[in-house]
């Protein structure tokens, strides 16, 4: 049954944005009985058109790996960000050195990360990945010991929006990891102390393999 595309486009609107947390094209057609559901088409317009609306104002509707949602721009980011007292969490190099590592060569073991990062990889780092639900264990490798795998999630993808992991940039495009520290304000205190302090010595004999999107994560409507 074809709907009124204005009455359409703010149903979903308003589903997207009582949800608080991203809508897959699934569970939008699901919000409607048999008898007056839309097509995938139609709901495809109505998010597209949702998208256009967004173009002047401060909040984007975006595509993540978990659906549709809406969020603050990040250049309102500034201003929004003071709603909230708490301050955002910082990330030290070798937390996020993992993290990337792990995002480019998944499926992966801490024994291969700390291979190539040539020092060990602190348990402090994975529990805080864990913790996070950015990374998992996917898997373990048939190899004595049967080392885990670990692999990104969905909230990773979604937290650095991104739709799946061919939206991570090429590695010819990472910049250096002084830029990225500049930006993103790194806390050294996460139990690699050696590491960082290697690095701070040695600056240009490391790249971090960090999505642009991180610095450019805009802020969230907080979760309930």
């Amino acid at each position: 049954m074809s709907r009124d595309p204005d009455q359409l486009k703010n149903i979903v609107e308003g589903a997207l944005l009582a949800a608080g947390q991203p809508l897959t094209l699934d569970q939008l057609l699901g919000l409607f009985l048999d008898e007056e559901r839309p097509s995938r088409t139609e709901i495809r317009a109505a998010l597209d058109a949702l998208i256009a609306d967004c173009e002047s104002r401060g909040v984007e509707l975006v595509e993540v790996s978990s659906g549709f949602r809406y969020q603050v721009k990040t250049a309102m980011a500034p201003w929004v960000s003071r709603l909230w007292e708490e301050k955002p969490a910082k990330y030290s190099r070798a937390v996020l050195e993992t993290l990337a590592l792990i995002a480019y060569r998944q499926p992966v073991t801490r024994g291969e990360i700390e291979e190539v990062r040539g020092v060990s990889v602190s348990s402090h780092i994975m529990k805080s990945l864990l913790e996070r639900e950015w990374v998992r264990v996917i898997g373990h490798r048939d190899v004595p010991g049967k080392p885990a795998l670990y692999g990104t999630t969905r909230l990773f993808l979604d937290y650095f929006n991104l739709k799946n992991l061919s939206d991570l940039p090429d590695l010819a495009d990472i910049r250096s990891i002084e830029t990225i520290e500049r930006e993103l304000d790194f806390d050294e205190a996460d139990g690699d102390d050696s590491r960082a302090k290697a690095l701070a010595e040695e600056p240009e004999q490391i790249q971090v393999a960090m999505p642009k999107e991180a610095t450019e994560t805009a802020v969230q409507e907080p979760q309930h």
